[in-house]
């Protein structure tokens, strides 16, 4: 168990890729980041992010075989998804037509290929604010952030940020305690390192 209290970030291993990027932002902020799959340790946790990168329906398979797809919708403390990991809460994906947890309403859809805007959706791009979003608390509307990903989940009542490419998607989501980013807020700089520390300090 780590430390003596529970004044950690518990980061759920569920087989995503970059996790050494995460820890070390976190650790940046003088955070400890514990990466589990053990559900003491992620109950015990005063915040947890799901990360998440690859298909939905082996990322969804690799949840249930720790149990982790019951585990997850009873926290209560704030849970960050990024990436991956914020569409596998909504209720299902075009990606192997896997169904999710379906915390939040809504459904992640393939982008179309176009000249102008290959598939996957790599790099940095805008992300404006739909309504007050405590994640992004200090950091301008319209301000940049990094993403990599083939599908995104459309925009829906929970919806706090969107970004456009080639349609309008939901880029910052919160449904009460459950939060995500479809961008990679460890890669996204000065903003990327604002957000996580708006989500350590959330209250609320």
């Amino acid at each position: 168990m780590p430390g003596n209290n529970s004044n950690y970030v518990a980061i759920i291993d569920g087989g995503g890729a970059n996790i050494a990027s995460l820890q070390f932002a976190l650790w940046r902020l003088n955070t400890e980041a514990v990466l589990t799959s053990d559900h003491e340790v992620i109950q015990r946790a005063a915040r947890v992010i799901l990360p998440g990168v690859g298909a939905a329906r082996a990322a969804m398979d690799k949840l249930r075989a720790q149990q982790l797809d019951r585990l997850i919708p009873t926290l209560r403390q704030p849970l960050l998804g990024i990436c991956l990991g914020m569409q596998l809460r909504v209720d299902g994906s075009e990606d192997d037509d896997a169904t999710c947890l379906g915390i939040i309403a809504g459904r992640a859809r393939r982008f179309a290929p176009a000249p102008d805007r290959p598939v996957p959706h790599m790099g940095w791009n805008r992300v404006e604010k739909t309504r007050n979003a405590r994640l992004l608390d200090g950091i301008a509307d319209g301000a940049h952030f990094y993403f990599v990903h083939s599908y995104a989940v459309d925009m829906v009542a929970t919806t706090t940020g969107c970004t456009d490419y080639g349609r309008t998607f939901t880029s910052v989501v919160r449904k009460g305690n459950f939060m995500g980013t479809q961008f990679h807020p460890e890669r996204s700089g000065a903003c990327g390192a604002k957000l996580l520390q708006n989500f350590l300090q959330l209250v609320d």
